[in-house]
């Protein structure tokens, strides 16, 4: 059956395997730096510049964020000809906001709680690489309280919603069995579009891509919902693997 032909529900799957958890934190933390390339040559880079340049409800935005490794950061963000800034070295921190957008125009301090959530960012290869350095703690959870919270009414809510659908609208071919997707993904009730490319193999589709969960009315641990969460904040975007037989 061709996939241009397919419009297909698939049910998501949260699974944990049982050896990971038969491994300490630190071993876990130890393979995913390994597997990044290691933590000698993410600690040997001195700095990165990073650029972006997207568009907001019509408004054109550039930003420019340089990372001195282990050490401060600068974000450069331009918005209709006004500018903002935030730069934090070591301990201290400042940020300047033009007055159009509510700031005063000049420099002034960063707030302690928003200068500690910026350093998390000033180590190039993520928070993990050196994360017994910057005093912070490690829990491995066990599967069975993990899937248990998964399942709940703060996350999936499985007693009421036992499944989640991803519904293909259109499908249209990129070649070397890479096709383009766009879809409809219900969870928890809420349906939202989603687009993605999607990868064939015999009669297997494979595909990868990043949920934002307060869609879906995933509330737990969100900034999204709440405020003054600090570092108990959970991201909300996830990883989505889908895998389709036909």
């Amino acid at each position: 059956m061709k996939l241009t032909k397919i419009i297909a529900s698939a049910f998501i799957l949260l699974a944990t395997s049982a050896t990971i958890f038969a491994q300490t934190a630190d071993e876990i933390v130890a393979k995913h730096i390994e597997a990044m390339g290691g933590a000698d040559k993410w600690k040997a880079l001195k700095a990165m510049e990073m650029k972006n340049k997207y568009s907001v409800k019509g408004m054109d935005i550039e930003s420019k964020t340089v990372i001195v490794n282990g050490k401060s950061l600068r974000t450069d963000i331009s918005v209709m000809g006004q500018e903002i800034i935030s730069a934090v070295d070591g301990e201290t921190g400042w940020t300047q906001q033009p007055t159009m957008m509510g700031g005063s125009g000049e420099p002034e301090d960063m707030p302690g709680a928003l200068i500690k959530e910026s350093r998390k960012q000033v180590n190039l290869g993520g928070s993990l690489l050196a994360y017994k350095e910057n005093g912070s703690a490690l829990e491995l959870v066990g599967k069975e309280k993990l899937e248990g919270h998964l399942n709940s009414e703060d996350f999936f809510g499985t007693e009421k919603f036992q499944s989640a659908n991803l519904v293909f609208k259109t499908i249209a071919d990129k070649n070397n069995n890479v096709y383009a997707v766009t879809a409809d993904l219900t969870i928890k009730g809420k349906t939202n579009p989603v687009t993605f490319n999607i990868s064939v193999n015999g009669n297997k589709a494979t595909t990868n891509f990043k949920i934002d969960r307060s869609k879906y009315d995933i509330k737990y641990g969100s900034g999204s919902f709440f405020d003054n969460l600090g570092d108990n904040a959970i991201s909300d975007n996830f990883d989505l693997m889908v895998e389709l037989s036909f």
